[in-house]
């Protein structure tokens, strides 16, 4: 239970969004562009996602596996760290460079921000 604390504060630490120069990304489209043949990462976390809607990738020691889809102009996911469940969430998708901010509760939540190689 401490390594599923551990991988959500991972990703979701922060404080609610501001802009600070990111642009949204607003179609399924745009976000698989962006993401294509890439990976995802941040401190102790590597993940790829794939545009059939695969997440892969590894966090702090464990697998981190799970699910998306883009509805409502929003990145929904379902995720697992470790075996143990994460939970469904809709995240607003920005980007800014080679960063995408992902945050949590379509937008009104805690941010994490990933790079992308």
């Amino acid at each position: 239970m401490l390594r599923s604390v551990m991988i959500v504060a991972a990703l979701g630490m922060g404080t609610p969004a501001l802009s600070e120069g990111f642009d949204a990304v607003e179609s399924r489209e745009a976000f698989v562009d962006l993401v294509d043949g890439r990976t995802l990462s941040r401190f102790g976390i590597r993940l790829t996602v794939s545009p059939e809607g695969d997440i892969q990738g590894r966090a702090f020691g464990s697998d981190v596996t799970g699910a998306w889809d883009w509805n409502g102009g929003y990145f929904c996911r379902d995720l697992f760290h470790g075996g143990d469940e994460l939970g469904f969430n809709c995240q607003l998708v920005q980007v800014r460079g080679d960063t995408l901010r992902f945050t949590s509760d379509r937008g009104a939540g805690i941010y994490a921000d990933l790079r992308l190689r």
